[in-house]
């Protein structure tokens, strides 16, 4: 019994850890506002830069959850995450302490969230995934 719903735990945990950049990368990246949030952070071409990194996260989320191609999906959200947590949530370069321990734990976040795509790309997307099956 224990070794069949531990199959469905890595199914389940490509979808908990994929929603963030799925939610954030269909609304925040093509709204206005992030747009705004971005150029307020000085990001250069943000109205082109800021509805790339939004199809970065969702193709990568969408890669990550259907255990499709999960590896590269992974890469993706790599590719998405370096760049914007290092520009978006540099809290040494802010002076209010409130933003400062905001901006401190959204870096925090993001490097977690790293370090979870860096495990993906490495294992892959385990049982109940679309790479599995194309390897049976």
């Amino acid at each position: 019994m224990w070794r069949f719903t531990m199959r469905y735990v890595p199914l389940v945990g490509r979808i908990l850890y994929s929603l963030i950049f799925l939610m954030s990368g269909l609304t925040v990246h093509f709204s206005a506002q992030g747009v705004q949030f971005a150029e307020a952070q000085g990001v250069p071409a943000a109205s082109v830069l800021v509805p790339l990194s939004g199809i970065l996260a969702v193709l990568g989320a969408l890669s990550i959850i259907l255990g499709y191609r999960a590896k590269l999906g992974a890469w993706l959200l790599v590719l998405f995450l370096v760049p914007v947590t290092f520009t978006m949530h540099a809290f040494w370069a802010v002076t209010d302490p409130m933003q400062q321990s905001i901006q401190m734990s959204m870096f925090l976040k993001n490097l977690a969230l790293l370090g979870g795509a860096l495990l993906i790309a490495y294992h892959g997307a385990g049982p109940l995934s679309l790479d599995e099956r194309k390897q049976a």
